[in-house]
């Protein structure tokens, strides 16, 4: 209710499947990963793993707030990102883009020289039609006209709230894997960045909590509980929030459990959400990531 929909199929995978069918998909994906593959993990691995993370992070902030996608240098010899395009923002939000775009792009570079000879190149990234793919999913419906991350303010924050606790569980649930100290003091340090990022677009988000979001006539409160919602059916837990807590009695400016700590995925529960639901590839990585956790 309250939203321009076209009862047409989208494009993307996720939205077809009830929550029942894809827990219990991801849940054999879980132990596959759990029984055999994981022995095999690495370090570069893991590392290689939040490259991809944040290779898609750096391109999407980077071309809403500069209208460009990262240099082939900082891509190390893949492709550029598809879908991508200067976001209509105002002031404030150019601000914020901006700076998390630096951010980013700064994590992309540090993991980078971190790896040296070992860092995988970005892979395939869709910042464009995926999110269109990931919004119908959202609502299981085609949305007219399809979502545009970049068209403004509130929808640009809608496409960041979708990146920014994904990234931060990912983290979370990696860290227990790391086995070189410096390398887990790194990624502590950049959970804690992405974490920042996280609550100032939560708190963005929640001062306009009542805001019916054009052209779709639903508050940012509705649709922000939809993301949600997909994020935790596709990761198969209850490991995701909204803009409240469980309970509606606080607001929630962090993706955190009943202790106040924040959750963890594993990395099948973190590439299912990124896929979309597609097996290996899909979403906002196309062709898969680079590496060996795919």
């Amino acid at each position: 209710p309250g939203l321009c929909t076209a009862r047409t199929s989208a494009s993307g995978k996720l939205y077809k499947m009830d929550t029942k069918k894809l827990s219990a998909a991801l849940l054999l994906t879980v132990l596959a990963l759990t029984s055999s593959a994981s022995a095999q993990i690495t370090d570069v691995d893991i590392l290689n793993f939040a490259l991809n993370l944040e290779y898609l992070e750096a391109n999407f902030y980077s071309w809403a707030a500069y209208g460009k996608g990262l240099d082939a240098d900082l891509r190390g010899g893949g492709p550029p990102a598809v879908g991508g395009k200067k976001a209509y923002l105002s002031p404030e939000a150019q601000m914020i883009a901006a700076a998390i775009a630096e951010d980013e792009i700064a994590h992309v570079r540090f993991l980078r020289a971190a790896l040296g000879a070992a860092a995988v190149p970005q892979p395939l990234i869709d910042i464009g039609p995926a999110f269109v793919a990931a919004a119908n999913a959202a609502f299981n419906i085609s949305l007219m006209p399809p979502f545009d991350a970049y068209a403004s303010d509130l929808l640009f924050y809608h496409a960041a709230f979708i990146f920014e606790d994904v990234g931060v569980t990912a983290y979370k649930g990696a860290a227990p894997l790391i086995q070189n100290k410096d390398y887990l003091s790194a990624a502590a340090g950049i959970l804690s960045v992405e974490a920042y990022h996280g609550g100032s677009i939560r708190t963005v988000l929640l001062q306009q909590l009542a805001v019916s979001v054009f052209p779709y006539y639903n508050s940012v409160f509705g649709i922000i509980g939809a993301i949600s919602k997909l994020r935790a059916a596709a990761s198969g837990a209850a490991d995701d929030v909204g803009l409240y807590t469980a309970n509606y009695k606080n607001i929630a400016i962090a993706p955190a459990d009943a202790n106040a700590v924040a959750f963890g995925r594993t990395p099948a529960q973190v590439l299912n959400i990124v896929y979309l639901g597609g097996k290996g590839k899909g979403g906002f990585f196309p062709q898969g990531l680079n590496g060996n956790i795919k």
